[in-house]
């Protein structure tokens, strides 16, 4: 009874209990960052972090999008009986939730795409009916392609009184959010001056939604922009920072009008000497399309434009010549000229000239000049060497020795390949000089020998050969030579013979006696050594034979001993022992007994 009492007092207070449960909700906090930031293409994650006084057992977690109308769009459902993604959305294939230790989890957007930046909900309510809720905004990142840049076409005057020229274009495409663009020239930022400095600026969006950005920058150009160069600079914006690239650097054509002309040799670049082929030069400090340039010689000829050659020339063509050049535009004229010197060097003159005659222990004075505009150095050569320096040879006590050709070379030392020369040939009069020793011997075993002399001395001797008979030897043959002549003859040697070379001209005459002795081949003795060989070779053959046959004779009644001894008389003899006997008889070499007694 008492046990009944109780139950019956418990029960209301547990309904009481389960009522007040009932009608309190329990407390449901969310937490999630205000944006998250991602590259086009990557995977976005949301996390929601869920605190709650129900703990996260049983809880219901809802994930939405938010479009731009404010209209939210459930995407995934979670509760205590099943985790799903909801079906037939743009995220159905691309979504899912983890589990970050609360009941929210994190949301995870796979090949982020730019219609996902909107903003992503995290609903929570608890089994209390306790709710909460979180926002975060998906931002999403796409890095341009490089950046382009081109120049203006067409060139840009500084004289254009009209509103600023179109400098370049500048573009940059599929980017997000958007790129912008800035203007530099030389490093330096261009700000919009109206007059001056403008820019158009447009931005486009594709089927793609990235966006590209183009900027036109016009200017009015002054004549130092002419070397300036022109770039463009890039900003745009990535997952927590903002980056910048630059364009290439570009330069503009600016025409400006001359205010000087300027002349010049163009080649050669050393100085200017008779046959050369020069090339004038003209040209303007300013770049004007159509200005005309024409070059005038010291005769007022045209020659041509800003270029002009000038063949061959001699020192006729020095002078001055004009350059004028003149704006087709204005029709202001500017000109300049320059002066040009052509030098020269006249072809060297000897004197005395062509050839000279010089009496031998004589002296001989030449001189050899060449006129000039330059400083010239003069030499003479004989047979390549150098005999003398300046323009006077002297010559003293000459002798045949210093006959032949003299060559007199004239250089410009400032041109190395400026130079001339002339010649002068030195005949030394006086008698023939045979350079041979007079009397000359030759011991000789060939049947012909081959004989020369060399003879000094102008007019040019006359060589003869002679033997000793007195007979000339007309196959002698015959040349001159620089300080005379030359002659060689071959001569036949059947025995000691005498050959004489005379030589004469107008002063006098001289000779050398050759004398050549036959060596007989000694043919005899060679003959008696053969016959000598051969007697020894007889003698030889007949001891052996002699020995042969007194060999076999000696066979026939039994075996011999040999032995050798040398007689008093210095004779052969050989001694035959016999087994049978001991009779020992000496044989002489002529075949005669010799009895014991005689030995």
């Amino acid at each position: 009874m008492a046990v009944r009492d109780a139950a019956s007092l418990l029960l209301p207070l547990l309904l009481l209990a389960l009522l007040h449960t009932w009608g309190a909700r329990a407390a449901v906090e969310v937490t999630m960052e205000e944006e998250v930031q991602v590259f086009h293409g990557d995977t976005a994650r949301i996390p929601c972090t869920v605190t709650s006084d129900d703990g996260s057992g049983g809880m219901i977690v809802q994930w939405f999008y938010v479009i731009f109308s404010g209209k939210s769009h459930l995407i995934y459902n979670q509760d205590s009986m099943e985790k799903r993604v909801v079906k037939n959305t743009p995220y159905t294939d691309r979504i899912a939730v983890e589990n970050n230790g609360t009941a929210g989890g994190v949301l995870t957007i796979s090949d982020v795409q730019l219609h996902d930046e909107v903003e992503f909900v995290c609903h929570v309510r608890s089994l209390t009916d306790g709710t909460g809720e979180g926002r975060t905004r998906l931002r999403v990142f796409k890095t341009p392609d490089f950046p382009t840049i081109e120049r203006a076409e067409k060139g840009i005057s500084v004289d254009d009184d009209d509103e600023p020229s179109k400098v370049g274009t500048c573009e940059v495409k599929n980017g997000y959010p958007k790129p912008t663009i800035t203007w530099y020239r030389n490093n330096m930022p261009l700000r919009s001056i109206p007059g001056v400095v403008n820019f158009i600026n447009s931005a486009t969006t594709g089927s793609s939604d990235l966006f590209s950005v183009k900027s036109e920058l016009f200017l009015k150009v002054k004549k130092e922009d002419k070397d300036a160069t022109f770039y463009c600079e890039v900003k745009y914006l990535v997952p927590g920072a903002e980056k910048m690239t630059e364009t290439n650097g570009i330069n503009i054509t600016v025409f400006y009008p001359a205010t000087e002309v300027n002349m010049w040799v163009e080649s050669p670049k050393r100085l200017i000497v008779e046959g050369d082929s020069v090339k004038l030069r003209c040209s303007s400090n300013g770049n004007v399309p159509s200005q005309e340039f024409e070059i005038k010689d010291k005769n007022g000829v045209s020659l041509g434009g800003s270029e002009a050659v000038l063949a061959k020339v001699s020192r006729l063509d020095s002078g001055v010549y004009v350059c004028t050049v003149v704006d087709m535009n204005t029709f202001e004229e500017l000109s300049t000229n320059t002066t040009i010197f052509v030098n020269y060097l006249d072809e060297a003159v000897i004197e005395p000239k062509d050839t000279v005659l010089v009496e031998q222990r004589k002296e001989l004075k030449a001189t050899c000049n060449a006129l000039s505009s330059l400083h010239t150095k003069t030499t003479w050569l004989k047979n390549g060497k150098e005999v003398s320096k300046g323009h006077y040879l002297s010559l003293k006590n000459i002798t045949y020795d210093d006959a032949g050709l003299y060559v007199c070379i004239v250089t410009v030392p400032e041109i190395e390949e400026m130079q001339t020369n002339a010649s002068l040939q030195v005949h030394v009069q006086g008698p023939p000089e045979i350079t041979e020793k007079k009397f000359i011997e030759k011991e000789t075993a060939e049947k012909e020998v081959e004989l020369s002399c060399h003879v000094k001395g102008y007019p040019t001797p006359k060589i003869t050969w002679t033997s000793s008979d007195g007979k000339v030897i007309s196959s002698a043959s015959h040349m001159t030579t620089e300080l005379g002549a030359k002659s060689v003859v071959k001569v036949k040697v059947t025995s000691n013979m005498t050959v004489i070379c005379s030589s004469s001209n107008s002063f006098g005459t001289d000779s050398v006696t050759y004398s050549i002795k036959a060596k007989i081949r000694s043919n005899g003795v060679i003959i008696a050594v053969i016959i000598i060989c051969i007697l020894l070779l007889a003698i030889l053959g007949s001891v052996l034979y002699f020995l042969y046959k007194k060999g076999k004779i000696c066979n026939r009644s039994g075996k011999q001993d040999f032995t050798k001894e040398k007689s008093g008389k210095d004779r052969i003899v050989v001694e035959m022992k016999s087994d049978n006997t001991e009779e020992a008889i000496l044989l002489g070499v002529n075949g005669e007994k010799q009895l014991p007694g005689d030995q």
